[in-house]
């Protein structure tokens, strides 16, 4: 993190006799892959700006074990599971914020089973609750003039059922939105769930994030809208297949959102 970004971790809360409103769960691509990095860095910006009392675990921070579910090995999922949850009941977490959808998923449908109770909620649903709430106002032009069309995470739209959230904080920007034909319900995966990011696709497969980004391309847009580091990275990738990458970008909601506010 650059320094002029305000960050404390559940440790400094700890030390302090307090309790953060959320606690903000980085994940494994917002911590380590360096386009992902972009993305909590401009959620952050929005938490500093909304004058949110954020955590992070920091060092102390693992992964969720998604990927060794989708992957099979539910002992490992379960080994993890296990260590988080004891770290979270200690701090005795309540509130979970995450621009993972995967993340999401595992903690709202999995972590319960496991002992692991919190009221999760995903990056998108959390800077709507702040606008509402009147904490992030949103002045200016943004991305007036722009066409954006928004990609639905499938672990956040059909396993979750989140679509409203992501596409009003993009109606914030003042750029135009427009549906892909297969969007909400009927979304076509970027082609990363599954565990599929990890692994080249089997001879004879189509590329799916090629084919999900050929379903936005037909929309003619300026900016390809995702709420998932995956998701940006599968769709990225499918601008570069289709020759794309001078004239549309990719780009997660927070960072619309920060961008139209100059941050």
């Amino acid at each position: 993190m650059s320094e002029q970004l305000r960050v404390k971790t559940m440790q400094d809360f700890m030390a302090e006799g307090k309790q953060p409103e959320i606690l903000f769960w980085v994940g494994s691509a917002g911590s380590y892959d360096d386009r992902a990095k972009k993305i909590t860095r401009a959620f952050v910006k929005l938490l500093n700006k909304a004058g949110v009392d954020f955590a992070v675990l920091g060092t102390e921070e693992s992964s969720t074990g998604d990927v060794a579910k989708r992957a099979g090995n539910e002992f490992l999922f379960q080994m993890q599971a296990m260590m988080n949850i004891e770290l979270l009941n200690g701090y005795e977490i309540k509130r979970i914020v995450t621009c993972d959808p995967h993340s999401f998923n595992t903690f709202k449908n999995e972590y319960p089973d496991l002992g692991g109770n919190y009221d999760v909620i995903h990056h998108t649903e959390y800077l709507k609750e702040l606008m509402d709430n009147g904490r992030l106002t949103i002045t200016g032009e943004g991305h007036k003039g722009k066409r954006i069309t928004f990609h639905d995470p499938c672990y956040l739209g059909r396993a979750n059922a989140v679509y409203d959230a992501p596409r009003e904080v993009l109606s914030k920007t003042n750029a135009e939105l427009v549906e892909m034909k297969r969007h909400k319900k009927t979304a076509l995966c970027c082609g990363a769930g599954g565990a599929q990011m990890f692994k080249e696709p089997e001879k004879g497969d189509m590329e799916v994030n090629v084919l999900r980004t050929k379903d936005a391309l037909e929309t003619n847009p300026n900016i390809i809208a995702t709420g998932c580091p995956y998701c940006n990275t599968m769709m990225t990738d499918g601008i570069k297949a289709h020759h794309k990458e001078d004239s549309v970008t990719v780009m997660d909601v927070a960072e619309l959102l920060a961008t139209s506010q100059g941050l």
